[in-house]
């Protein structure tokens, strides 16, 4: 996986029973649909707690983080086939 460690844009649903899902990205000025997530973990960093989504939009994987504390999002790295 090649490591990106960009901030990006994503829409997300909040579910009740604080489930979060990401929907689409913004990279490179273009949007990424999601149409599965393949796998979800969390992180402890200190005190903030990262939550990492593996996803992908049928062209590559994509590892998107989303930070608790900061409420930021942060495409940690993409796998093209």
């Amino acid at each position: 996986m090649e490591r990106i460690r960009e901030p990006i844009r994503v829409a997300a649903v909040f579910t009740p029973g604080r489930t979060i899902r990401p929907v689409w990205f913004d990279w490179q000025r273009k949007k990424h649909t999601i149409i599965e997530t393949t796998y979800s973990w969390r992180e402890k960093c200190g005190e903030n707690l990262l939550l990492h989504f593996a996803v992908a939009d049928g062209q590559a994987l994509y590892e998107l983080v989303y930070d608790t504390k900061n409420q930021s999002w942060t495409l940690y790295g993409i796998e093209t086939s």
